[in-house]
């Protein structure tokens, strides 16, 4: 049997394939970005069409850049954004509405309409979330309200809702297959993360119909075959994971108190729990890391809205570099005796502050001010809300610990953001050899779950050390810039 395993990341600002061999190393790669839709302020969209084309494209890339056709493919793994929403007509299989991203607030007064009636704290106690736009079931509801007839539909079963995952699942199966898997199910606010079941108090309380929801399975299992009249060939598609969670499994973090963070157009910090359901006192989340032979697997998650995007920003909104990889060099040039601080609160903050109101803000600018500082700025922002993740984590699960940060995304090719990440965490931080983590732990479940790769433990074993950035900044130094970015996030928060 082929050990080739194809795997479709399908992200916030652009669509990856990949095709990994029996060693895990990449063999054949396609890369898409799509158009991002702003239709008023803190509101974001996507076109599911545009992400329908480009996962078909670049698996036709990642295929002709391997020298492989579908068949020769043992099983596909499928990752993606998490939280997205997508409804569409269950016939014609045609998006109702855009895709609500993420990122998208626009059901923030919804939210707090509904904290202010006492419902978080049992929303909590089930989901393991908080009450935020965050999530998915407001902007199902959302979606079901302003559409003309979609709710009436929606209860009669003719439409269908998921995340991208569910919805590129669907595509992928010509509609045969209506499935997600625990990782997703456990973002939407309707999912009990202790019964491992959809909840019709929760539904009841966002105004879902049962009947759009899809079916949860574990995150390694039979989501069926591909439809050869769709893309050319059967394939079995043998393992889905929201984003985070699939890297959590590529970075192998299976022992409790492990933990990694991926920084890519946000980022995302995942502490194994293990068995442990650990109940954040300091506003993280709790949430499924994986579910592998209806085992769950807990983790405690901080999320941090604005990672790489505030480089996307200084690129294409203030034209202040012209490529990404230029952002490391030009903060190394920085003036060190300029303190300046960006909040980079775009679409609000996140953990551990959860402001859906508060806006970016820029402090501690000078004439002198230029563009490698504003850029220094915004690596250091992911720093120290890493920091702020870490402090959060400790103080809610004592096994935490001295724990080692393995570390993944487009963000840590940068020798100078992850050497200053090590020192404003004051721990090691751990760079792999392959950085294509979210890709590879969804590879990995389909290569399990199809009988081609090993399971954890011989999985585990193949993860290899690039680099360890190890701190070398003065405490008082660290502390003083630490001082400065809490200063400027009280400044910045709504109730600030």
């Amino acid at each position: 049997m082929s050990q080739f395993i194809l795997a479709i990341d399908q992200g916030t600002t652009s669509t990856r394939a990949i095709v990994f061999d029996e060693t895990y190393h990449v063999r054949g790669t396609g890369q898409q970005e799509f158009p991002q839709h702003f239709p008023r302020s803190g509101w974001v969209e996507h076109d599911p069409e545009d992400i329908w084309r480009t996962v078909q494209e670049t698996m036709r890339f990642a295929l002709a850049n391997a020298g492989l056709a579908l068949s020769d493919i043992a099983a596909i793994g499928i990752t993606n954004q998490r939280e997205t929403t997508i409804l569409w007509d269950r016939a014609s299989g045609r998006p109702i509405h855009n895709a609500i991203v993420w990122q998208d607030r626009r059901t923030a007064e919804r939210c707090a309409a509904m904290k202010a009636d006492g419902i978080e704290p049992a929303l909590t106690a089930k989901t393991g979330l908080l009450l935020d736009p965050y999530f998915s079931g407001s902007k199902i509801g959302w979606i079901l309200d302003q559409v003309p007839g979609a709710r009436a539909r929606a209860e009669r079963g003719e439409l269908a809702f998921g995340t991208v995952d569910t919805f590129l699942l669907w595509r992928l199966t010509g509609g045969r297959v209506h499935a997600t898997d625990a990782t997703n199910a456990s973002r939407t606010l309707l999912f009990d993360i202790r019964s491992g079941e959809w909840d019709d108090e929760l539904l009841a309380l966002f105004g879902v119909p049962r009947a759009i929801l899809p079916e949860v399975r574990d995150s390694a299992a039979d989501f069926g075959v591909t439809d050869p009249a769709v893309v050319g060939a059967a394939v079995r598609i043998a393992g889905i994971a929201g984003d985070q969670h699939a890297a959590t499994l590529g970075q192998a973090c299976f022992r409790p108190g492990m933990l990694k963070s991926t920084y890519g157009t946000g980022c995302f910090a995942l502490l194994n729990t293990g068995a442990d359901l650990v109940q954040s006192k300091n506003r993280l989340l709790t949430t499924i890391a994986y579910r592998l032979d209806g085992k769950t697997t807990y983790a405690l998650e901080g999320s941090i809205f604005v990672a790489g995007a505030a480089v996307q920003w200084l690129r294409d909104g203030l034209r202040m570099l012209e490529r990404a990889d230029q952002a490391g060099p030009m903060a190394a040039e920085a003036d060190p005796h300029q303190n300046v601080y960006l909040v980079p609160a775009f679409t609000g903050l996140g953990a551990p502050w959860w402001d859906a109101e508060a806006r970016g803000a820029l402090f501690g600018l000078t004439r002198n001010t230029g563009p490698n500082e504003f850029v220094r700025a915004a690596l250091e922002s992911v720093c120290y809300q890493t920091r702020d993740l870490l402090d959060a984590m400790r103080r809610d699960w004592t096994r935490a610990g001295e724990t080692v940060l393995r570390v993944d995304g487009g963000m840590v090719a940068s020798d100078w953001t992850m050497q200053r990440l090590a020192d404003i965490l004051d721990a090691p931080v751990d760079r792999p050899v392959v950085l294509e983590t979210t890709a590879l732990g969804a590879a990995w479940l389909a290569g399990r779950q199809v009988g081609v790769w090993p399971a954890e433990d011989g999985f585990a074993a193949s993860w290899r050390l690039n680099q360890q950035f190890l701190p070398h900044m003065a405490a008082d130094l660290r502390e003083a810039k630490l001082a400065g970015w809490r200063d400027a996030v009280r400044r910045t928060l709504t109730g600030g």
